[in-house]
């Protein structure tokens, strides 16, 4: 059974820092493509950031270029999100998706399992 938990969301300030984990189980970890999405109230969920199995290949939505950073550790079959220079718009549930075909694609229907999520919150 495939199972993504992410791990690491919080309350921070703006400016501040965070980084996310998604530890993934039960998968050939290597043969997938990672994403980051979020989901702010009342809005639908966006794409964040991707990362190729081999890492070799990333890629970010224009609003978190320069400020969030993908990598993976796939002996702890484990991917991250550092993100730093927070801004309250920021402010989401976070989730962590695994995408079967390891395409590396923005689009939400091209991912196959997904994680609970983990809020951040950035505010003064």
């Amino acid at each position: 059974q495939v199972q993504l938990v992410e791990s690491g969301g919080g309350l921070v300030q703006p400016g501040g820092s965070l980084r996310l984990s998604c530890a993934a189980s039960g998968l050939i970890f290597r043969n997938y493509a990672m994403g980051w999405f979020r989901q702010a109230p009342g809005k639908e969920r966006e794409f964040v950031a991707v990362i190729s199995w081999s890492g070799a290949y990333t890629y970010y939505a224009n609003s978190v270029k320069g400020r969030f950073t993908i990598s993976s550790d796939n002996a702890k079959n484990t991917v991250y999100l550092q993100m730093n220079r927070l801004k309250p718009e920021d402010t989401a549930v976070y989730y962590c998706a695994a995408d079967l075909w390891g395409t590396a694609t923005m689009t939400l229907s091209d991912y196959d399992y997904w994680g609970q999520g983990t809020q951040v919150a950035v505010s003064s």
